[in-house]
């Protein structure tokens, strides 16, 4: 019988059973190529004009960073593409120009250090650019290290109380050591060993998340139980309110014995968002800020460096020259920058303390002005939107719930930090991730996105084709044998 399809068509015959097969599955890890050959291009850019700037002249350490940046994100790249090839095309470039602007921005505070130094006769320091990428080298490595260990992130969930504990123990650790080997501006976050320095509360964050993905998972019958029904909403009853309790006792023992108001607020806004979001009920929130609410009025009252906090706060200029400077210098420096900043290399963003760690958002504002600033924040938002898209098309509750606290741990960050530096809410000591300098920050933060990446290509990777059950013998096809 003559095949309807005619040759003179030049169409393809369909394959036995009518069916065409079904399109190869888009992995867009090719558009993911592009944006990171677009931020490897954004980052040199920048560290030209950095250089043009503040030496005049462009040098070897230009070539040595551009360099260093591109083999290293292209490494991550192909990590990415090996072991995650559906994960969603725009998490790693976004992080990518983000730690981009970071080691620009470092350089630059380099490089005016370096002439003041000269200028005062005084010894050239080390500089921290070169520190800041081997701490990238070494994220990535752990970065790809849970890309390629960690075959199925739902495995996390078996070992959620071990996570957990080990998650508080890190948190304890630095209170219960002496001042000198914990303690930095007032706040014992630090474990401080020679030659070696590490935060323990950033990894301890990322622990403490997926011990609260698992249990809220495992007990999700609890927490949805119908309570009093008050003004329209559906509390908790009193002997389910164990997890937010926990949490609240953890973060008031941060402020108290650590001094970190920042971590303290980072941990238990984050639990608060995830039992909001496994239980779809107010309540939770409305008793979570009650409980935020009285923590930080008993804390204000009983404590000194609190105090101080507020009044720094409420009042910056009425102590310029001690507890005031560091704020006061930081709102300079954005009003400085006005609407399109001074322009990369022209400011004078060293004048604010620690403008390379906790204030590096006052150095991009002024230098790059709202305009800038905006940009910035824009990306992380489209990074956090990412992360929450996941938890939206990923399947399992845990990966749900685990995505979302990941990314909304992102988000309370970096509203923390971003409402410091702009007198928003009082200061706190967290770092703003992928861009601040230091170790601790981007290791752990690169673990994170490592998770999210992992949820991501569960969510849009292209579920396993279902075995045809064998039919009848009476169905399948005859077969001609011939003889050997």
């Amino acid at each position: 019988m003559a095949d309807s399809q005619s040759p003179s068509t030049g169409s393809i015959p369909s394959p036995p059973g009518g069916f065409a097969p079904a399109p190869r599955p888009s992995t867009r890890r090719n558009a993911e190529l592009m944006l990171l050959v677009f931020a490897v291009l954004m980052t040199t850019l920048s560290l030209v004009l950095v250089e043009a700037s503040q030496e005049q002249e462009l040098t070897w350490d230009l070539v040595k960073y551009a360099s260093a940046y591109a083999a290293l994100f292209a490494v991550a790249h192909l990590a990415v593409r090996r072991f995650a090839p559906f994960a969603d095309p725009l998490l790693l470039p976004i992080v990518a120009l983000l730690n981009g602007l970071g080691l620009v921005l470092i350089h630059r505070l380099d490089l005016a250090e370096a002439q003041n130094a000269r200028y005062n006769a005084l010894p050239i320091p080390s500089p921290d650019a070169n520190q800041q990428v081997l701490w990238t080298a070494l994220a990535l490595i752990c970065f790809l290290a849970v890309l390629i260990l960690l075959t199925d992130y739902r495995l996390l969930a078996r070992y959620g109380y071990t996570l957990g504990l080990t998650g508080l123990v890190l948190l304890a650790i630095p209170a219960m050591l002496p001042g000198s080997l914990s303690e930095t501006n007032g706040a014992k976050i630090w474990i401080r060993l020679p030659g070696f320095s590490v935060q323990p509360g950033e990894f301890a964050k990322i622990l403490l998340i997926i011990f609260f993905a698992s249990v809220l998972v495992a007990q999700r019958e609890l927490f949805t139980t119908a309570g009093k029904h008050v003004l329209g909403m559906d509390f908790p009853r009193a002997r389910d309110l164990g997890p937010i309790l926990v949490a609240w006792i953890v973060s008031i023992g941060v402020l108290v014995f650590e001094k970190d108001l920042g971590t303290s607020l980072l941990i238990f806004g984050t639990v608060l968002v995830m039992l909001y979001i496994a239980t779809e009920r107010i309540g939770w929130l409305v008793i979570g800020g009650g409980l935020l609410a009285i923590g930080f009025f008993f804390a204000y009252q009983a404590f000194g460096h609190v105090r101080i906090r507020v009044e720094t706060w409420l009042h910056p200029f009425d102590d310029y020259n001690s507890t005031g400077y560091q704020i006061s210098q930081s709102l300079f420096g954005l009003a400085t920058g006005g609407v399109a900043g001074t322009g990369l290399g022209s400011g004078r963003p060293g004048q604010v303390p620690f403008a390379k760690t906790d204030f590096i958002v006052a150095t991009i504002g002024e230098e790059l002005g709202l305009i800038g600033l905006a940009a910035v924040l824009m990306l992380y938002t489209v990074l956090i939107v990412r992360g929450l898209r996941t938890a939206l098309a990923v399947r399992d509750s845990f990966g749900k719930l685990l995505a979302a606290g990941l990314s909304f741990t992102v988000a309370i960050q970096l509203f923390v930090v971003v409402g410091g530096v702009t007198k928003l809410i009082p200061l706190t000591g967290l770092t703003t991730p992928f861009i601040s300098y230091g170790g601790s920050s981007l290791l752990a933060n690169y673990i994170l996105l490592a998770l999210l990446i992992k949820i991501s290509d569960a969510a849009r990777a292209p579920a396993p084709p279902k075995k045809k059950a064998p039919g009848p013998i009476a169905d399948a096809p005859t077969e001609m044998l011939r003889r050997t």
